[in-house]
């Protein structure tokens, strides 16, 4: 099969979906499948300053995979002071799709995120007569739509007429159904994923031993919505009591430079240590360093970061929120607070450091599921059946299509929203 996988974000940009996008096409070629990979980047330094930017390196695409980069030019024009022009990118994208088609056709369209790739693929979609298959993934889910009225209508529609839409949990497309008025039953639910291979326990490994003191971990998305301002209170009460304990924090985002100034400050200082961006293949180390894996989040789609930590051995304390309590039940397989409460986040942190059989049983119980049920090789064969199945229904299978309105209303630009004028929060 051939298939035309569109990413919003692949290396060098340090994110969850440039490891997913890079997974699943080892998985796709792996499978015999002829994948191309057309991903956004940014190349203009606030667009780096956030995850890393510039083009995918060629040698970070794995073998048999066809690398089409393309420069995100209509979200840069925030550099020059203008709201960022998500519709040129649609359109370029839209088009590259269409011309690689023309010379060597596509089976399958997979977008990597709902707006603005889905929106290009369902776009080329209904140009080409090809099915598209769309991965709603973090933000486009909990975000997009909730801005105005253009992004709103982007996502109804194309949670409306894309061919298949892929979603991580049960919890986010519940959500995700009910803001846009959408059938439950337009989604399957393919469970995150993550590479046992690469993220597995330290050698001599003792389930639940931590070290004197214990070091509490923070991977991931630096973005207070993640919740890790949360995590530097808890941290801080904890140290009031008395705790001996340090945190490392280890990731980049939006909010980095807002974290470094806090854990800088007199009561933190000693106890922080912000490691800053750290590359996918160095991420295990990472993982091997902390002794308890904290995640604050306010919301996931799924998150990447929880299975990385289980994959490691590491008890898990996070919260008890969309596309986490689909992976991580309290007191079974990790610890649930309330989000954006760093009391009760630090009574779950004492509680796991304070009690050895707990975190054993819980550590145990994690890393067996998620070689069993959040794998790759899992997650791969599910997204294959869904290219077979849409293909299989293609054109039968397609919805009417190509209406922008939402409840009746042709919607005109935005240029208030405020995802315009800070594009890398999608």
């Amino acid at each position: 099969m051939k298939i035309c996988f569109v990413s919003r974000r692949y290396w060098p940009a340090v994110s969850g979906m440039s490891a997913y996008a890079e997974n699943l096409l080892r998985a796709l070629t792996s499978a015999g499948h002829e994948t191309t990979l057309i991903s956004q980047y940014r190349g203009d330094r606030q667009g780096r300053a956030v995850y890393g930017g510039g083009p995918p390196p060629p040698e970070r695409v794995p073998d048999g995979v066809r690398l089409v980069a393309l420069e995100s030019r209509g979200e840069q024009a925030v550099g020059d002071g203008l709201p960022a022009d998500f519709e040129a990118d649609v359109t370029v994208l839209r088009d590259t799709i269409a011309g690689l088609h023309a010379r060597r056709p596509f089976d399958v369209l997979h977008a990597q995120y709902g707006y603005p790739t889905g929106l290009a693929a369902l776009e080329a979609s209904e140009l080409l007569g090809v099915p598209a298959v769309v991965s709603i993934q973090g933000g486009d889910g909990h975000w997009v739509g909730t801005c105005c009225t253009t992004h709103r209508s982007a996502m109804r529609r194309v949670l409306h007429d894309t061919s298949a839409l892929l979603i991580g949990s049960s919890s986010f497309r519940d959500e995700v159904a009910a803001r846009h008025r959408t059938s439950a039953e337009r989604f399957t639910v393919v469970p995150g994923a993550t590479d046992t291979a690469l993220f597995r326990p330290a050698p001599g490994w003792r389930p639940g031993a931590v070290g004197d003191p214990p070091v509490l971990l923070y991977h991931g998305r630096i973005d207070a919505r993640k919740g890790v301002l949360d995590l530097l209170e808890a941290v801080r009460l904890l140290i009031a009591e008395g705790r001996p304990l340090r945190l490392r924090v280890s990731g980049t985002g939006p909010d980095l430079d807002r974290l470094t100034r806090r854990a800088r400050q007199r009561d933190l200082v000693d106890t922080v240590e912000v490691l800053g961006p750290t590359g996918y293949h160095d991420a295990p180390a990472v993982y091997r360093g902390g002794d308890v894996f904290v995640s604050p989040t306010w919301a996931e789609g799924f998150s990447n970061t929880i299975l990385e930590a289980m994959a490691s051995g590491l008890p898990v304390v996070s919260t008890d929120v969309v596309g986490v309590v689909d992976c991580v039940r309290d007191g079974h397989n990790g610890l649930l607070v309330p989000p954006r409460d760093p009391h009760a986040l630090a009574e779950a942190i004492g509680r796991m450091l304070d009690d050895a059989p707990l975190r054993h049983r819980l550590v145990r119980t994690a890393l067996r599921q998620v070689r069993s049920q959040w794998s790759w090789p899992v997650a791969a064969r599910r997204i294959n059946a869904v290219y077979e199945a849409v293909r299989g229904a293609w054109p039968a299978g397609t919805t009417s299509g190509g209406s922008s309105a939402v409840d009746g209303v042709e919607p005109t630009v935005d240029p208030h929203c405020r995802f315009r004028s800070e594009p890398h929060l999608l």
